[in-house]
């Protein structure tokens, strides 16, 4: 199945701004588990029914029923437990152990850097930002490779596209930049380019950073997301 592609909106270090297209990098296979000429397979097993949880043993048996374990199997369906489970679905439980026949109302909580609980209100829509009539900024803050991998963790890469030759053009100048100096670029939203990346509706904020790697005519102008930065506990005093 091809990879969708979609546009983003984005500005050169000269402050021109072009619509080229962007996807996801497809990330490598994992190895192969098991030995040479079979494969391993995973499946799934029931171990336990309501019957054999602790709050309805407690209720049937007493709180301390070890001695009912080790004279008998009372946690154990014989009819049961040990069957193979296939496709399951997600089922909501209130505090009570409920089934919900009806989606909870969302709450969104608002919470300060110490952890404090500071407001709380219905979630709103947030709209995506990388393809507005805003660009996303090349900010001129220029990044060492080994300073940003060292603070960030980054959760998603995406690879820009161009789309004709002009636009090859506009993103092969971008990484040739980037490749010399060796260095990534920070991206920002919005009209001073100081916001975070916005991909999709109510997505996660990230930072973006880009990267340019050249090769004579091939070009790569990646764009790594991080919403994580690691930083240095402060000292005890």
């Amino acid at each position: 199945m091809p990879r969708t592609l979609r546009n983003i909106h984005i500005t050169n270090a000269d402050g021109r701004d072009a619509t080229v297209q962007f996807t996801s990098i497809k990330a490598p296979k994992p190895p192969t588990k098991g030995v040479v000429g079979r494969e391993v397979k995973f499946k799934r097993f029931l171990a336990t029914t309501e019957s054999g949880t602790h709050a309805t043993l407690s209720a049937r048996i007493g709180e301390d029923y070890a001695d009912a374990l080790l004279e008998g199997d009372p946690e154990i369906d014989i009819e049961r437990v040990g069957r193979a489970i296939g496709e399951t679905h997600v089922v909501q439980l209130s505090a009570r152990g409920e089934v919900l026949y009806a989606a909870p109302e969302i709450i969104e909580i608002i919470q300060g850097p110490d952890g404090q609980e500071r407001e709380r209100r219905a979630p709103t829509d947030t709209p995506a930002n990388v393809n507005d009539e805003l660009p996303v900024r090349w900010t001129g803050r220029m990044m060492p490779k080994q300073e940003v991998v060292r603070r960030f963790v980054f959760g998603r890469t995406l690879q820009l596209r161009h789309i004709d030759g002009l636009s090859y053009d506009y993103l092969h100048g971008m990484a040739k930049l980037l490749a010399e100096d060796d260095a990534v670029m920070r991206m920002g939203a919005g009209p001073k380019g100081r916001q975070p990346l916005i991909l999709t509706v109510n997505g996660s904020p990230c930072h973006g950073f880009l990267e340019g790697r050249v090769d004579g005519s091939r070009y790569q102008l990646l764009l790594h997301l991080s919403n994580m930065e690691l930083k240095r506990p402060e000292e005890q005093a």
